[in-house]
């Protein structure tokens, strides 16, 4: 569903960015979708997309918005996908071992999960600010990647929000640490519903937007340095003009998903979204 390889962005962990050449192609099968404004189609888990080809590649991937499909262009596995290929199932694939295929599956949603809390837990562990809670956020990232390197079995069988909630509550105080370090008053917005609001030219340095409803937002020329964006839902945002330098747990797939120019700042760990 992502991009064929991601590049490397500077200060990115290259295992925790998706390498769809090393990968069998797992989100467009083991992941389902019903048609709507992101996909053109209706499909199961477990049931490969009609855009699959035999060599794991997308065949209309350059024209994906165009063809129906803008939900493939803003999904990311963080590495998951390699990670299930070539170590725990060690390079065998759905289509040469049809036995282990379900297996695969399941495992494939757990070790995404993690690898994306191992992408921010990286990300809290290189602010300054977090220091005080470095050795918590470096054992609970080692505890995390070493379950992501047991078998599929031990995969299936973790306890995925118990790990969610002890690293969500890591990270928040890591951003709490780094968004203090600001002068002035920071906006809570957490969790809000700010569907389609007017925020055009807004101080949101050091914002509270975690999980916040920011669908069709004009955030045109809003300042959202060191703003928490994780698990913010941006699709359709409007961001033209936007400084996004230093924000905080804002993924690749959240920004492929907005609207932006080229006067919209973003930091070099990200790439800019080829349809701004």
């Amino acid at each position: 569903m992502t991009d064929q390889q991601h590049p490397a962005p500077t200060g990115r962990r290259l295992d925790l960015l998706a390498d769809c050449s090393a990968c069998f192609g797992l989100c467009c099968v083991a992941l389902p979708f019903a048609k709507s404004a992101d996909f053109a189609a209706n499909k199961n888990a477990g049931t490969p997309c009609r855009n699959l080809q035999t060599d794991y590649r997308c065949g209309i991937h350059p024209v994906l918005r165009d063809r129906g499909y803008q939900g493939c262009t803003v999904f990311d596995c963080f590495g998951a996908g390699q990670k299930i290929s070539q170590h725990t199932f060690g390079g065998h694939s759905w289509r040469e071992s049809p036995d282990t295929a379900r297996q695969m599956f399941e495992a494939f949603p757990v070790m995404r999960q993690l690898h994306e809390l191992m992408s921010y837990l990286v990300e809290a562990l290189e602010l300054p600010e977090s220091r005080p809670v470095y050795a918590e956020l470096r054992r609970t990232l080692d505890s995390i990647e070493q379950l992501t390197d047991r078998d599929a079995e031990a995969l299936i069988a973790a306890d995925v929000p118990a790990i969610r909630a002890g690293a969500s509550e890591l990270l928040l105080r890591a951003s709490e640490l780094a968004r203090n370090a600001l002068p002035g008053k920071k906006r809570n917005h957490r969790g809000a519903d700010l569907i389609g609001a007017r925020l055009k030219g807004a101080d949101l340095r050091g914002a509270n937007l975690r999980g916040a409803y920011l669908i069709a937002a004009d955030l045109s020329g809003a300042d959202l340095r060191r703003a928490d964006l994780i698990g913010a839902d941006l699709r359709d945002a409007d961001l033209r003009g936007a400084d996004l330098t230093g924000v905080l747990f804002l993924t690749q797939a959240q920004l492929n998903a907005t609207k932006g120019d080229s006067g919209t700042r973003v930091d070099a760990a990200l790439t800019r979204p080829a349809h701004w």
